[in-house]
């Protein structure tokens, strides 16, 4: 199957002059404070212009997973200063 999408090409929206053929490429996002890079993402290139389109059903499931992984981690930090609260501190004495 993936041979198949590989052989696949159209005409660039951009240009209207070169075919789009599907690259793996950088792919960068910024996640809050974080840029996440992705060294080897889908994407269809024009040959001529240059114009990448990254495939938009790799692209919603990288956001799904990156946003669940963002909410536990964060969910996971504010547990962990609540706890710290909650705990007695040292007083010099």
């Amino acid at each position: 199957m993936g041979e198949q999408i590989k052989d696949q090409s159209y005409t660039c929206p951009e240009c209207q002059a070169g075919k789009m053929h599907l690259k793996y490429i950088p792919y960068y996002l910024w996640l809050g404070e974080d840029l996440i890079t992705v060294p080897e993402f889908p994407a269809w290139v024009c040959d001529i212009c240059g114009k990448r389109e990254y495939d938009s059903k790799a692209v919603s499931w990288l956001r799904i997973l990156l946003e669940a992984g963002h909410r536990r981690t964060v969910h996971r930090q504010a547990r962990h200063v609540k706890g710290t609260e909650d705990r007695p501190t040292a007083t010099s004495g």
